[in-house]
């Protein structure tokens, strides 16, 4: 790498607002448990980062996997129940790990746990949203996890590296920081030899040819470097820069940022409703458009009506999130549907003047549409 830093790497070492994710490879072993030697270097480095005058949020794995000592359990389990029930008992043991580490800085801890459905329920989400706000405005640390002691297979993120991207919009960061066990983007599985590092990530272009596996290396976590890819994503399209690489350079990445891999800010920062409706909100069904309706609400941003929709998928109600999709089958955005799913199959394909006056409004209105890229 060059001596002159990117303006990706200046942005995150600038950042007076960072979210910081670790994975569970970076802090437990399936044989000791939570290492607590990796954990108190983790906290070092961001102790010296709050010290600098700025706000972290950590967004941390390792519940589950600090659990499996402590029940006698060899792997991570397969089915839910045990892995709630290792959640439970490693989530106590990390909560009190972090505390009692940044409590050496005299920093206090705030534990949030969040299921996918506190950011899919706008409430919920706003909820999350002021916690978190408060929690920094008193200098606290929050310690973010999923709630698995709770989340159902159906329902959950899936990978903190998801929860990471949605909880930086949350709280208005200014880059996000991606920590697991390994050091960079490759564009191939670097255990196999061959494989070359990725330093910058500018764009789609840049990806072209990358292939990011979908499982970590430990066998500890769920995610894996395709997930921190999406999650990069996800940040970067909403105008936030990552910088991706091994909790052993987390020194150097809340430094310098002089490591690892660095994605730029691709798009501009999405108002909180907009964020919601484009990453974290669940929706609950699809409505097919033709080419003259994609036209209109991706490249002109207009209203969805009811003569741009060919099919209705899903079983929904007015004030629901659904998908809009081309004729292809890709979804091009989401939006805040106007009807009931019941309503539609009477009024697609007809113009305005065609329906009764009542029926006259967008079945998805401009305000309440967001564009995917």
């Amino acid at each position: 790498m060059s001596e002159e830093l990117s303006a990706t790497r200046k942005a995150v070492a600038a950042a007076q607002r960072i979210v910081v994710k670790v994975g569970s490879s970076s802090l437990t072993t399936a044989e000791g448990g939570l290492d607590t030697e990796r954990l108190a270097a983790l906290v070092d480095s961001l102790a010296r980062r709050v010290a600098s005058g700025c706000q972290v949020v950590l967004v941390s794995s390792g519940a589950i996997a600090a659990g499996l000592a402590p029940l006698g359990l060899r792997r991570r389990p397969r089915d839910l129940a045990t892995q709630q029930a290792a959640a439970s008992v490693g989530q106590q043991s990390l909560a009190h790990a972090y505390a009692e580490s940044f409590s050496r800085y005299r920093l206090t801890v705030g534990q949030v746990l969040l299921t996918a459905e506190d950011v899919m329920r706008r409430g919920h989400y706003r909820n999350a949203q002021r916690t978190l706000h408060r929690l920094l405005g008193l200098g606290a640390v929050p310690v973010v996890n999923e709630n698995d002691t709770v989340a159902t297979t159906e329902i959950r993120f899936g990978d903190n590296d998801r929860l990471a991207a949605l909880v930086s919009h949350l709280v208005g960061a200014d880059a996000l920081i991606l920590l697991s066990d390994v050091d960079a983007l490759y564009d191939g599985d670097p255990r196999r030899g061959g494989a070359s590092v990725i330093r910058e990530v500018n764009g789609d272009a840049d990806m072209v040819g990358v292939q990011a596996g979908s499982t970590g290396a430990s066998g500890l976590g769920t995610g894996g470097m395709a997930s921190k890819v999406g999650a990069a994503r996800v940040a970067c399209s909403s105008g936030i820069p990552v910088l991706l690489t091994s909790a052993a350079q987390a020194e150097r990445a809340l430094g310098p940022a002089d490591v690892g891999t660095a994605f730029a800010a691709t798009g501009s920062r999405l108002s909180a409703r907009r964020f919601w409706l484009a990453h974290a909100a669940d929706a609950n069904g699809r409505l097919w458009l033709d080419d003259g309706a994609v036209a209109a609400v991706v490249k002109r941003r207009r209203s969805l009506l009811a003569a741009g929709i060919t099919a209705v998928e899903g079983a929904f109600d007015g004030g629901d999130v659904v998908e809009l999709v081309n004729p292809s089958g890709v979804v091009v955005a989401r939006g805040v549907v106007a009807y009931d799913a019941a309503e539609l199959p009477d009024l697609i394909g007809r113009s305005s003047h065609q329906l009764p006056p009542e029926q006259r409004r967008e079945v998805v209105h401009a305000d309440d549409l967001v564009p995917l890229r």
